[in-house]
């Protein structure tokens, strides 16, 4: 296979991912932390070649990146009000949000109920996602090796086993994402990145 280059510049950059992922294929795009890889949310076959291209545990869920509200309600089951209260002040951006996932949703997203669930700030990112549907996106490198901050980086370690990329330059950094569990009833933090935990634990008080 040869992996397809378009620079995100192009105008005709969304409408070629969108043909890619509704094919089943698989896209790699910047997104505001590191280079992500994407399938659609809703075709198991391309989930489980995200398992095989990236070499990743089947063990290990993948993250599903939605751009509006309404998309969140086709992930999960129930958002607690105090998991809105937090998307509301820090969404777009990057917090994950570990919910309870649609049992509808490919089994191949997660060995359990629940799934990660995050709104990136990109707009190119926002933009494929209002056009194509929720994502289930992971960073664009082989498990256990560095996350690609340019299109160079993601071919180095992926060229020829995925169909497209996206090319925007280089992104910000490899900070990941704080993750929340949400399935309780008050936020658990699982993994501490830009928002902190004092961060959220000061918006619920207020």
């Amino acid at each position: 296979m040869k992996t397809e280059i378009i620079a995100i510049e192009e105008t005709a950059s969304i409408h070629r991912a969108r043909v890619v992922l509704q094919a089943g294929g698989l896209v790699a795009f910047p997104t505001d932390t590191v280079y992500g890889i994407a399938a659609s949310a809703r075709i198991s076959q391309a989930i489980l070649r995200l398992y095989l291209v990236k070499k990743r545990v089947r063990q290990a869920p993948i993250p599903v990146l939605i751009a509006t509200h309404q998309q969140l309600m086709q992930i999960a089951t129930s958002v607690p009000d105090y998991a809105r209260r937090v998307m509301d002040k820090f969404w777009p951006g990057p917090i994950t949000f570990v919910l309870n996932r649609d049992p509808a949703l490919p089994g191949e997203l997660s060995p359990d109920e629940t799934l990660g669930v995050r709104m990136p700030d990109h707009p190119f990112v926002l933009r494929l996602i209002r056009a194509v549907g929720p994502l289930a996106v992971t960073s664009a490198n082989r498990s256990g090796s560095t996350s690609p901050t340019t299109a160079v980086e993601v071919l180095q370690q992926l060229d020829g086993s995925f169909e497209l990329l996206i090319d925007g330059g280089e992104t910000p950094g490899q900070v990941p994402s704080t993750v929340v569990n949400c399935t309780g009833a008050e936020p658990h933090i699982l993994r501490e990145g830009p928002v902190s935990e004092g961060d959220i634990n000061k918006l619920l008080a207020a």
